[in-house]
């Protein structure tokens, strides 16, 4: 089995936080031992007349790194078509990230092609069941311990969402965490390890853009409410599996229905907010208030429980958060709204990808 490392594809995609590096590689003859070095009255060194007559080193764009896509099925019709293939454009084009705009679709984790590329990425509902075959656990555990990383889009899926995979292509709902089937599987490779929260703090957050995208655009019912709580400094509900010291397997709520843009580069989905009001005698009436559908519990970064009651099918309507305080929540859809979350969304994208092929 080929021996799978991450150096080489980092060093192929080095970046610099605020510039845009690349590679540099001179056609020049190798220059003959250096006399010692001599130094300007500032105590600089002064240029050699070998050094002067050299010719400048000439930039070459390192080769494009390939990114693998799981798709179980047809690959046509896999969530989010347009996301990650728009996303790979957008870090090339702002970062010096040299990335593959088109990824290389498999199957099964037993493909030996994993071995030649660093990244997996796979939304959870693309694979019908993560029951991992013997032949899958023996390949990602020899992948992970490598190197390998796996980012599994829409792998936190709160439990009000799970009767239907759908559900959470659509409801980034702050879950702390995993879904159990990916915590059984992993589980059945690693059986001494477990998903952690990501803490707030991680650098990932802040691997490429720091903090949040300018909020004045958005309504101001909405914007406390956005900085404060559901995209604090710009991050994101994630649960993370260790390997050898390293994050080796992230998951997270939807991604990529904020990354897709079609051939006109216009956004492909549009997004709205779900947020959580209270008022003044709110908590005694929703205490009381009857209910149509059914009631779950959602576990908190802190590890406390809000339980969730919802009116319609995967709508939640109200909570009763751990404090004793009750909110109910609000839907806004505004085409500034929509904009803003796929700015976030982006963003936080292209942190992931810095993140994983810088360290």
């Amino acid at each position: 089995m080929t021996r799978f490392s991450l150096t080489a594809a980092a060093l192929a995609a080095t970046l610099f936080l605020g510039g845009h590096a690349a590679r540099a590689q001179s056609d020049a003859p190798a220059p003959e031992a250096s006399p010692p070095s001599l130094t300007t009255p500032q105590g600089q060194p002064a240029a050699s007349p070998a050094s002067a007559a050299t010719s400048p080193a000439k930039l070459t764009p390192p080769d494009p790194v390939q990114v693998i896509q799981l798709v179980q099925g047809e690959v046509l019709r896999r969530n989010y078509p347009d996301g990650l293939t728009s996303l790979l454009g957008e870090l090339n084009q702002k970062t010096s990230l040299a990335l593959d705009p088109d990824p290389l679709y498999i199957e099964t984790f037993d493909d030996p092609r994993i071995f030649e590329h660093p990244f997996i990425y796979v939304n959870y509902a693309d694979r019908a069941d993560w029951t991992l075959s013997e032949g899958e656990k023996e390949a990602l555990k020899a992948y992970l311990d490598r190197g390998g990383f796996i980012f599994i889009d829409a792998g936190i899926t709160p439990s009000f969402l799970r009767d239907s995979a759908q559900y959470g292509q659509f409801h980034s709902f702050a879950e702390w965490s995993v879904t159990p089937e990916l915590e059984e599987a992993f589980a059945s490779i690693y059986p001494d390890k477990a998903f952690l929260p990501l803490p707030r703090s991680h650098p990932l957050f802040r691997a490429f853009y720091s903090g949040l995208p300018d909020a004045a655009i958005l309504p101001d019912t909405v914007r406390d409410f956005v900085v404060n709580e559901k995209w604090p400094q710009g991050t994101y509900s994630a649960m993370g599996l260790t390997v050898n010291g390293r994050l080796a397997v992230l998951a997270m709520p939807i991604l990529a229905m904020g990354w897709g843009k079609n051939d006109l580069g216009q956004w492909t989905t549009f997004i709205g907010f779900r947020i959580r009001e209270g008022a003044e005698g709110l908590s005694e009436r929703l205490s009381e208030a009857a209910y149509t559908g059914t009631s779950f519990e959602v576990t908190r970064e802190d590890g406390r429980k809000d339980q969730i009651f919802t009116q319609e099918e995967a709508m939640p309507a109200w909570v009763h958060e751990p404090d004793d305080d009750w909110r109910v929540f609000r839907y806004y859809y505004t085409q500034e709204i929509s904009d803003y979350a796929h700015s976030f969304y982006t963003q936080l994208g292209v942190n992931l990808f810095v993140y994983v092929y810088t360290q």
